[in-house]
């Protein structure tokens, strides 16, 4: 990435940014601009009491507590490459080597996800073959899938259709929708394979099969991924006082007075002769500013834009979101029974259980829960179960205690129990979300000195959020 924008020389007056919304994906934004244009005037306008949206950390009696996701993967650069640049690559600390398994559940027992079995690709065949997890035609037909021909529709297509028609109905249903479901909270039925998982997609256009694939990226050297199982859990790591520390580090970088909270955007409106104006609620008078980034989820998006492009608002409109919750459970190590070898467990949707998913957070990464404890995220909601985001803390709590009673053995309540919800804050990649989000980005570069920027377009991830902002940073920085 380059700051040749800052050699230019500087205009006669200071510029004027407008970021709306103090997520990760605006504080990128804000950030990359003060090092594109150092003398520009910054506004990051946040509705609520603090910066990084569901990016939030705390401590409680010796547990470091994550509210939302608690690392990012760094196969992609972004995050790697900001964390570089403002001085916290040295506080991200890797998965821990000897326990990058995870588990799913069958019949109220957890089993090892195959080795090398990564979503919806096997980089082994015989550890496939041997698992209890599947029966013997699901085991069968995932062999099959060396000889199914590849698709030449070129149309979108749901996870659900892709995984069945290439793995079989048994491997959908036991393995790839559960471990889908923990990443996305999403309706695999409905789920964009080419916007939130594009990767599967082009493996089955390269090679025409998914093992082949899986076999070509081993041979590379991917040695680490190949003997994990779930997910490639060496390539991911989290800094070493939790995620609110990566939105901390980016907040001291940006300027004095940059940053104003609880200062919710009411109205845009464009300036006959450029530039925007911002209406803050309780404002009599709105701010003048240069160029505008909108950072904020998309229906937010879409109601500051109404009146500016209908038709933008209209599109931003029908991205769907889905809620969460997660349930922060401390427990006593001797309190449970199961070996805790792995980095959690999800559960597929015909198990018919209350929870998604429970990620052993402090197996997973050190310094998370204090001496002889452990710390474990429970997952609720997301778009199956949306009933189950606001249920009473004293409901999910019995909850929690019943479903690790009967799959990790636990006893007795835990000594730390916390909940923490997001309602709607996870945007739904449905079928047909990639050509609706060129539409989207069309008739927002149409609009002189506006940019988007956020989950809602091209990844969930903290890295596709970080690089949303940068690259809405740099069109701005660009276009004045």
């Amino acid at each position: 990435m380059t700051d040749s924008l800052s050699t230019s020389p500087p205009p006669s007056s200071p510029r004027r940014f407008a970021v709306i919304g103090g997520g990760i994906s605006g504080l990128a934004a804000a950030h990359r601009l003060t090092e594109l244009d150092p003398a520009a005037e910054i506004a990051l306008f946040e509705a609520g009491e603090k910066l990084g949206g569901v990016l939030q950390t705390s401590r409680c009696d010796g547990y470091l507590l994550d509210h939302s996701a608690d690392n990012f993967i760094t196969n992609v650069p972004w995050a790697l490459d900001l964390c570089r640049r403002i001085g916290l690559e040295n506080e991200l600390v890797p998965t821990r080597a000897t326990s990058r398994r995870a588990f799913v559940v069958r019949g109220g027992k957890l089993y090892q996800v195959p080795e090398g079995f990564s979503l919806m690709a096997a980089a082994k065949i015989w550890p496939v073959l041997a698992t209890p997890i599947l029966g013997p035609w699901g085991k069968l037909r995932l062999a099959l899938e060396y000889f199914v021909s590849r698709r030449t529709d070129e149309s979108d297509e749901s996870l659900a259709s892709f995984a069945r028609r290439r793995l079989g109905k048994q491997v959908f249903e036991r393995l790839v929708q559960p471990l889908v479901a923990g990443i996305y909270t999403a309706d695999a039925e409905r789920l964009s394979l080419a916007a939130a998982l594009p990767r599967f997609r082009e493996m089955e256009r390269q090679h025409g099969s998914l093992i082949r694939a899986a076999h070509f990226e081993a041979k590379r050297g991917a040695k680490a991924d190949a003997q994990a199982s779930g997910a490639r859990y060496s390539l991911f790591v989290a800094p070493r006082e939790g995620l609110a520390s990566l939105v901390d580090a980016i907040a001291r970088r940006l300027p004095a007075g940059c940053v104003r909270l609880n200062s919710p955007v009411e109205r845009l409106r464009q300036r006959p002769e450029g530039g925007w104006d911002v209406t803050v609620a309780g404002q009599h008078e709105p701010e003048r500013f240069s160029a505008v980034i909108v950072a904020a989820p998309a229906p937010a998006a879409a109601k500051l834009l109404k009146g500016v492009d209908d038709e933008l608002a209209a599109d931003l409109a029908e991205i769907p979101y889905a809620g969460s919750a997660i349930a922060l459970a401390g427990y006593r190590r001797e309190q449970i029974a199961h070996a805790l070898d792995g980095f959690g467990f999800v559960v597929p949707e015909l198990e018919h259980r209350k929870i998604l998913a429970a990620s052993f957070s402090s197996i997973k990464f050190d310094g998370r829960a204090p001496e002889g404890r452990v710390l474990i995220r429970v997952f609720f909601g997301g778009a199956g179960h949306p009933e189950m985001v606001d249920l009473p803390d004293d409901e999910l709590k019995k909850i929690v205690g019943r479903e690790l009673a009967e799959l990790l053995g636990a006893k007795c309540e835990p000594e730390l129990f916390q909940v923490c919800r997001w309602g709607a804050k996870m945007p739904q990649y449905h079928v047909g979300h990639v050509e609706l989000v060129r539409c989207i980005e069309e008739r927002a570069r149409a609009l002189p000195d506006f940019a988007l920027a956020g989950n809602a377009y091209h990844g969930v991830g903290v890295p596709q959020c970080i690089h949303s902002g940068e690259q809405a940073a740099e069109r701005m920085a660009r276009g004045l």
